[in-house]
């Protein structure tokens, strides 16, 4: 009879978690409430314990009193424990304190487990320890659990010990605990493999705030002892973790169905990371709410995604407050997006005043936008304390803009600290600049990569000027494209027209990153990558980058698509573009004009030219044109 009292729990009043107590089905409890009162009236005493417990989980408190006083009498220690229950839930602590000490001392685990929590409950964590170990010890999982609690908050490392033992034996939220110290454990090794293999930098490029918000399902953080990492062949702790939350997960654990639902989403497991979304949605996890209405919006379902965020959203979540924003934005409904951003706020979510700003920006609405930034920076938004600088910055206020630019970078915003380096570049201070420059770059940050590669060529170190200028480019900066190509470009040997029949030279690296910038229309890379074209024999390539250039608004474009076309015998059409260029401060077009004009007798329109050639120069052509203004006077006065 010791199991039906050892069972029995705390399960109205909340304090204690319910056990796995009474597997018997309840038809027929009439028929075994009858049978245990018959047996009670002949002096069975564990039928009076029995019925007892039995009338205390249907709430008859008197009778269920009167019977298990009769039976703890008798020495009954799984009555003792059960009169204590029954005196805990009237609201005398200490006289249940002192029965559930007789049946832990006659060794009941139910009892040292109530006892050790009634201890625990008063400060007394000492006695809570003995007792709830005691409890533990006699395989007791809620006394597992509860021991591990207590060891958990005191930083003891046998508290994943006893975490582990209620997880295994079915306790789901030990098996979610548990979980989230190993995945606390794997994320700690990663960064400490990382600190290992990196060298010591500047600080990494951050994630910058989204106008939906963060999608990130976890923001817990987990507690316990740390034993390092696996040994003798044991799981990698990730792994771990992923199965016991999908342990807790599957019996019901709605914070660990959002957890594996985060863990399946990173892998790339769309589908069953969707499931457990649900599950841990419907269980009412704004969370996991929140997560599936990303999914759902990623896949293109926005009209469902719609539905879940507003679901979170009315229970608090300000994330998804965020993202109802951004819909309602994308779709032209400010004011709706308006009020969405202004429910994140309310909900703590500083991204709220953040996005509400943007929202104000894009609607001239400078006084307003500025509040909004000023407050989402004031609460540590560094994207924010970043664009109110902007803000201040575009307003005339240098002074007012660079402690938030400074403030912003320090919290890590790449591109404050790159517009820091504009700042002090527009100071003169290069040494400043380059510093600034120089963090946003190790960050990742294309322009800034550039603008550290151009300062490191004008010193002259040209291996640091190629490394930065190889982040800019793989980045996708045109100029850095080109200027990687020039450098490339100047070490190697001159390459002149292949020979009749000769195989044209195949591209290298220096050509590729030109036609990279190029393609981008950069247009000095597209006249160089035409200048390549032509030296291969490939006029028709050739003359559709001059062309390019040219009508990207390139002289050298232009007057290099003229020579082009009037080695091909179209001397009309070359003069046309030679003329564009010309009139864009061409000196060498305006030459090649003059003559043009000069070889068919039209000697004042080539005096003319030659006059612009020598207004543009460069000194060489300045004094040819000068030399053939002479002639061209001569023969006019002959």
């Amino acid at each position: 009879m010791d199991v039906m009292g050892d069972k029995a729990t705390l399960w109205e009043t909340g304090r204690f978690v319910q056990s796995d107590a009474d597997d018997r089905d309840e038809t027929g409890a009439a028929d075994t409430e009858a049978r245990q009162r018959c047996a009670a009236a002949t002096g069975d005493i564990a039928a009076t314990s029995a019925l007892g417990a039995l009338l205390l989980r249907q709430g008859e408190l008197d009778e269920a009193e009167t019977h298990l006083r009769a039976a703890t009498g008798a020495g009954d220690r799984a009555a003792a424990n059960n009169l204590g229950v029954l005196l805990h839930q009237r609201g005398y602590p200490e006289e249940a304190a002192g029965w559930w000490r007789v049946a832990a001392v006659a060794g009941s685990a139910a009892a040292a487990h109530s006892l050790g929590r009634h201890h625990r409950e008063r400060g007394d964590e000492p006695a809570a320890e003995y007792w709830l170990r005691q409890s533990a010890e006699e395989g007791h999982v809620l006394g597992a659990y509860a021991l591990a609690d207590l060891l958990e908050h005191r930083g003891d490392v046998g508290a994943e010990r006893w975490m582990r033992t209620a997880a295994e034996r079915g306790h789901r939220e030990a098996a979610y605990r548990l979980a989230r110290v190993l995945e606390r454990r794997a994320v700690d090794d990663l960064r400490a493999a990382s600190a290992l293999l990196t060298p010591r930098a500047t600080p990494g490029r951050p994630t910058t705030a989204r106008t939906g918000g963060s999608r990130n399902a976890g923001g817990e953080s987990a507690s316990g002892g740390k034993n390092g990492g696996t040994k003798g062949g044991a799981k990698p702790a990730a792994e771990e973790a992923e199965q016991w939350y999908r342990q807790a997960a599957a019996r019901g654990h709605q914070r660990a169905a959002l957890h594996l639902g985060a863990i399946l989403e990173k892998r790339g497991e769309l589908k069953e990371a969707g499931r457990w979304y649900l599950t841990s949605a419907k269980d009412g996890e704004p969370r996991a709410a929140c997560a599936l209405g990303f999914l759902l919006r990623d896949a293109g379902d926005e009209e469902n995604a719609a539905v879940w965020w507003l679901k979170a959203a009315q229970a608090g979540d300000g994330n998804a407050a965020n993202a109802l924003g951004a819909l309602h934005a994308e779709h032209g409904q400010n004011q709706t997006a308006e009020r969405w951003y202004r429910s994140a706020m309310d909900a703590g979510d500083i991204n709220g005043a953040y996005n509400l700003a943007l929202l104000c920006a894009e609607q001239q609405r400078t006084a307003q936008a500025e509040q909004w930034y000023r407050r989402a920076a004031y609460a540590g938004h560094r994207e924010a304390a970043n664009a109110l600088a902007i803000l201040l910055l575009q307003g005339g206020d240098a002074a007012g803009a660079e402690p938030w630019f400074s403030k912003a970078a320090e919290a890590g915003s790449v591109d404050a600290a790159f517009n820091l380096g504009i700042l002090y570049a527009g100071r003169n201070d290069d040494r400043g600049a380059q510093r600034w420059y120089g963090r946003a770059a190790a960050a990742g940050h294309t322009d800034a990569a550039l603008q550290v590669g151009i300062a490191m060529l004008r010193d002259g170190d040209e291996q640091a000027a190629e490394r930065h200028l190889r982040c800019a480019a793989g980045g996708g900066s045109a100029e850095a494209a080109f200027r990687l190509a020039s450098m490339l470009d100047a070490r190697r040997p001159p390459q002149g027209q292949p020979a009749l029949g000769e195989t044209p030279p195949e591209k290298d690296e220096c050509e590729e990153w030109y036609e990279r910038a190029a393609e981008q229309g950069h247009r000095r890379a597209q006249v160089r990558v035409g200048m390549l074209a032509a030296e291969r024999g490939d006029v028709v390539g050739a003359a559709r980058w001059y062309r390019a250039a040219a009508d990207a608004g390139s002289r050298n474009g232009a007057f290099n698509l003229g020579l082009l076309l009037a080695r091909e015998g179209s001397e009309p059409e070359a003069a046309l573009w030679w003329r564009r260029a010309a009139d864009a401060g061409h000196g060498r077009a305006a030459l090649r004009l003059a003559l043009l004009f000069a070889r068919r007798g039209e000697l004042a329109e080539g005096q003319q030219w030659c006059a612009r050639a020598v207004a543009l120069g460069p000194a060489e052509v300045a004094e040819r044109a000068a030399r053939l203004r002479e002639a061209l006077q001569q023969e006019l006065t002959a």
